[in-house]
């Protein structure tokens, strides 16, 4: 009876010094703008082959496309472990429930606006063109 006693006593002062997580204030305010993601079609390269990201901070993505190559950029781990907060198109907003790509038919820019929620290392390409150096990480710390 006396190591009931003691395990309940030790399970109340776990769960009475136990106190959840809570994040205070908008998560999506003030978005940290990461580098341009510029997309070079004549040459096959990405600006930036490499973003570091935190989870739970809000951030803002560029992707500027020339319109050389009709192409995707593909990152469906990333926005799979994210909140998309919103994508924006030629100044329309655009409110996902998820995403799993963004495709340019021409030359223009898409802002994809998001909370990265898990940590790892995610990949993104130009689908079809990963081999030829359109492709790069995430890393989410």
């Amino acid at each position: 009876m006396l190591g009931l006693k003691r395990i309940w006593a030790g399970a109340m002062i776990l769960a009475a010094l136990a106190t959840p997580a809570m994040a205070e204030g908008n998560l999506a305010a003030n978005a940290t703008r990461l580098p341009d993601l510029t997309i070079d079609s004549a040459n096959l390269t990405f600006s930036e082959t490499s973003f570091e990201l935190e989870t739970g901070k809000y951030y803002r993505l560029r992707i500027v496309h020339d319109g050389g190559e009709e192409l995707a950029v593909v990152a469906p781990e990333l926005f799979r472990n994210s909140w998309i907060n919103q994508v924006i198109v030629n100044d329309l907003e655009i409110t996902p429930y998820g995403l799993y790509s963004v495709e340019f038919d021409d030359e223009g820019t898409i802002d994809i606006w998001f909370v990265p929620i898990r940590p790892g290392e995610y990949k993104f390409w130009a689908d079809g063109y990963e081999t030829r150096g359109l492709a790069g990480t995430f890393i989410v710390k």
